[in-house]
């Protein structure tokens, strides 16, 4: 299969030491990447390179084969925290669509093609009934939901998760989950997630990110939190 993410002797740094070291990875159309590490060992700033936020200080990547600042048209990103203040009297509809923006003019206003892009991605994950009520009233996991269908609203190639299940209860996760499977017949997916478990069941593959890269061979039994401990 066609390789859609080339990460090649990647170092980056916020100006304090190396935040990652030497990352190589090549991820193919169709796969579902899992990314595991401790906090603060770069699994976040990863994301971010590849989504083209943030610049390597040394190496090269390239999504689709362009440049990965390039690329953002084909990515979908969906942060940890997101970026919305929920005291805001926005609707589930509202925060969707601007998934839109860099498809429409802002003063133009949205387009019926915005919409049904809009209500297609609200379909997949199953928020379509909750478009009318504030982001601020929803449980965290309907909350997780509206925020990958802000992603997919732009009809991505490429889906980008930063612990989606990391703020919700049981039912909410598994709700997620099912999103996930359903997500990964139609899209390359990278997913950063403390639970080893959880990916498992889920994607093909798994990385470890503590600076370096190292990958986890499926038969490993070796518990998270091991892996956790590991050095550098």
């Amino acid at each position: 299969m066609m390789e859609i993410v080339e990460v090649t002797d990647v170092d980056f740094s916020y100006g304090t030491g190396n935040t990652l070291q030497g990352i190589n990875l090549r991820v193919a159309e169709g796969e579902f990447l899992g990314v595991v590490g401790p906090n603060g060992g770069g699994k976040t700033t990863l994301l971010k390179i590849i989504a083209g936020l943030l610049a390597p200080t040394r190496g090269q990547v390239r999504v689709f084969g362009r440049p990965a600042a390039r690329c953002g048209r084909f990515i979908g990103y969906v942060p940890q925290f997101a970026d919305v203040d929920l005291t805001f009297p926005i609707t589930v509809r509202d925060v969707v669509l601007m998934g839109r923006l860099g498809f429409t003019s802002f003063l133009g206003g949205y387009r019926e093609k915005d919409e049904k892009a809009a209500r297609w991605a609200m379909e997949q994950v199953g928020v379509w009934d909750l478009r009318q009520k504030r982001l601020g009233n929803l449980s965290e996991g309907q909350k997780q939901r509206v925020l990958i269908a802000r992603a997919l609203a732009g009809e991505p190639r490429l889906l980008l998760l930063d612990e989606p299940t990391a703020s919700v209860d049981a039912e909410a996760e598994r709700a997620v989950v099912q999103v996930l499977r359903k997500l990964r017949k139609s899209m390359t997916i990278i997913m950063v997630s403390h639970d080893l478990q959880l990916l498992k069941d889920l994607v093909d593959r798994i990385v470890y990110v503590n600076r370096k890269l190292r990958w986890i061979s499926e038969d490993s039994d070796t518990s998270l939190s091991s892996f956790l401990q590991l050095g550098n």
